[in-house]
């Protein structure tokens, strides 16, 4: 017998919520949840949706899509430079499975334990695979890491590396030989685009360093823009510099610069910092166990009539003239 929508979430939701530490005033089992922000900070919420088919392929692990369905909200907060506190869940099935549940259930409570962040509340309904997280997190009054804050001459800084995601969904599609890569790189690529690491550690430890950020979800080519319309700057990119894996190096270069620049799914952080910062961000990505990397400038606008625009060149400052656009949600493609 399928099981009813309560006892879906009472077994695959509820009853490991409530195993775990409490710290919402009033948790799941009530119309409304209750939590209350820490004394002299912020409430950071996000909501992140992910469909079938425009997200995530109909094939993939649910273990898999659990951890993903939460790291892509929890790599929000880090962007923000927010501590986790607590998540809401809503999703829509086709059909209830009792072991695809538990499965998706296992890949999104392990890493919520991880970061200490709590399930207290959500929905369910039928209808095509469709999940959605509202994430709740703490942030100092002053200490948020915003879109609008780039400088004039600040360094432009990512972590980790860039592309591997988007080149793990062309081996998903067949966009080019399974042969080219080891079974160590295979795995690796789809890691990268399945399993993404939320960078909470290094949010955290850029309070107060860096004057920007967010987390690379559509692409470097997209995102970056998002910081220089709301900060008014412009920014000068070595390509060359952009960190890139061993893996990723067996792709032609423009592969390469199309999965690395435009692709999407990385969710590492992109963030601008003063030169004189260059020693400390380096400290913070030792101690967040992540690389980080200068790979541009920041620079204002003179005149009134500049655009917010992105200046590509290679390593020997010579100009790149490339076709970049971020991941589009409403893209028929």
């Amino acid at each position: 017998m399928p099981l009813s929508e309560f006892a879906l979430i009472e077994r695959c939701f509820a009853q490991r919520s409530r195993a775990r530490p409490q710290r919402a005033v009033l948790g799941i089992g009530d119309d409304c949840a209750l939590i209350a922000p820490e004394a002299g900070e912020l409430l950071a919420v996000s909501t992140d949706m992910l469909v079938e088919g425009r997200h995530f392929l109909p094939n993939v692990d649910p273990q898999a899509l659990g951890h993903k369905t939460l790291a892509v909200n929890l790599s929000d907060l880090a962007a923000m430079g927010a501590k986790p506190r607590a998540f809401t869940l809503a999703l829509a099935l086709e059909t209830p499975r009792e072991a695809w549940l538990e499965a998706f259930a296992d890949g999104l409570f392990a890493l919520a334990e991880r970061f200490d962040c709590e399930l207290i509340g959500g929905d369910t309904t039928r209808g095509p695979l469709n999940l959605c997280v509202t994430i709740f997190g703490d942030v100092p009054a002053q200490g948020a890491l915003r879109r609008d804050g780039a400088r004039d001459g600040d360094d432009v800084w990512v972590s980790g590396t860039l592309g591997d995601a988007r080149a793990g969904l062309g081996l998903a599609r067949s966009e080019w030989p399974a042969t080219l890569f080891d079974a160590r790189e295979q795995a690796a690529l789809r890691h990268a685009l399945e399993r993404p690491e939320p960078r909470i550690a290094l949010g955290l430890a850029l309070r107060g360093l860096a004057h920007s950020a967010l987390d690379l979800s559509d692409g470097l080519a997209g995102d970056l823009r998002h910081i220089l319309e709301r900060s008014q700057m412009r920014a000068s990119i070595d390509v060359d510099a952009v960190p890139r894996s061993s893996a990723l190096r067996k792709l032609p270069l423009d592969a390469q610069r199309q999965c690395m620049l435009a692709g999407g799914d990385d969710y590492e952080l992109l963030f601008t910092a003063p030169p004189r910062a260059r020693e400390a961000i380096a400290d913070a990505g030792a101690r967040a166990d992540v690389a980080v990397t200068r790979i541009g400038t920041m620079n204002a606008l003179r005149h009134a009539t500049d655009e917010p625009t992105i200046a590509w060149h290679d390593a020997s400052h010579g100009p790149l003239s490339l076709t970049l656009h971020g991941f589009d949600h409403f893209d028929a493609h």
